[in-house]
């Protein structure tokens, strides 16, 4: 049953499942390894993440920073580019976030201190995104590798900026935001899941809207599928990289609306570290697509959570593992199954 699924769609949905599968069996070879069952360790991970209102609202609040570092990795390829600088780009946001956060008059409304303190982190991620994206337009230089080497620029940028004056005396946070700043909570238990979940489904779905409905997202995916056919076509195709290299760090920046607007109310160096990389996986799992980036987050975001309501039973390592497994498995089983695909196809022509 294909439930018209293209070719290309379904060899996707194959490999996924297929990841997964041989992802579990390992974790149940690591597990039974370990002398616990495996369905034990399974149960009591899905009773206490998604059969738990608190677990249910921590899922989510672990996979929000996933789906914004997972668009921007996804927005950047679409155009043909690889980009690693989420990490940094959502660092930047996130400080940005915070000292507009809490430099406004205690008294501000929430419908200017929100916009304002989410632009600044966006807008300081744009830039961040920007100047590699401008480096490849400009100079050819590898986006791989000059957002590898921005991470660290901005790791540097943002303490050095911190400790001037911006983090409170003896410590590696920010002052408090203002209470207009604050994003509410979702009202599940005592999780800290907060309204930014709401605001990540939203941008996922303005980026589908974007790729699948609007001329300028059809001239990006040109661009990334022959950046010279694209160029003949008369798209600026320099233009394309720094814009969408701008975008990607804009949606990483958003991070900040989760941790600083929605959680700690304050920026602390060291907040929500490894979204950034871990966003790769994401998009790579999600295949690229906005849709396909909140399940692979929201995957991410259960065995992140599980890792710690399962420790009592097998050491929380081990779902890093299998987190490790799902993505080593799926680029092995994307490229074994379109060899499939290919050859059933020639087969069926040759017929």
């Amino acid at each position: 049953m294909t439930f018209g699924l293209s070719e290309s769609m379904r060899r996707e949905v194959y490999a996924t499942a297929l990841a997964l599968l041989v992802a579990m069996a390992a974790g149940s070879v690591l597990i039974l390894i370990w002398g616990v069952s495996p369905a034990r360790v399974y149960g009591t991970l899905l009773a206490e993440t998604w059969g738990s209102e608190y677990g249910f609202g921590q899922v989510l609040f672990k996979a929000t920073p996933l789906i914004f570092t997972g668009l921007a990795v996804a927005v950047a390829y679409r155009a043909g580019l690889l980009t690693v600088g989420a990490e940094g780009q959502m660092a930047a946001g996130a400080f940005a976030t915070a000292i507009v956060a809490a430099a406004l008059p205690a008294d501000t409304s929430a419908a200017v201190a929100l916009p304002l303190a989410l632009c600044a982190g966006m807008g300081t991620g744009a830039v961040v995104g920007a100047l590699p994206g401008w480096l490849r337009a400009r100079f050819g230089a590898h986006e791989v590798i000059t957002t590898i080497m921005l991470n660290f620029v901005v790791a540097a940028l943002v303490m050095w900026a911190g400790r001037t004056g911006q983090f409170v005396t003896e410590t590696t946070h920010t002052r408090e935001i203002v209470a207009g700043a604050h994003l509410a909570s979702l009202g599940l238990g005592s999780s800290a899941a907060n309204l930014s979940f709401v605001l990540a489904l939203i941008f996922a779905a303005g980026v589908a809207w974007f790729f699948g409905r609007t001329r300028t997202g059809f001239e990006w995916r040109l661009v990334g599928a022959s950046a010279s056919t694209a160029e003949a076509s008369g798209i600026k195709v320099r233009r394309v990289i720094v814009m969408a290299m701008a975008l990607s760090g804009a949606l990483a920046g958003a991070v900040g609306a989760n941790t600083v607007l929605g959680d700690k109310h304050y920026f602390e160096e060291g907040l929500a570290r490894g979204a950034g990389f871990m966003g790769i996986a994401v998009a790579l799992l999600g295949r690229g697509g906005p849709f396909g980036v909140v399940l692979s987050a929201l995957l991410f975001g259960t065995l992140a959570h599980g890792g710690f309501v399962v420790n009592a039973l097998v050491p929380r390592e081990l779902v890093e593992v299998l987190q490790a497994v799902i993505v080593l498995t799926l680029l092995a089983t994307s490229a074994a199954i379109r060899r499939a695909v290919t050859n059933a196809g020639g087969a069926k022509e040759g017929a």
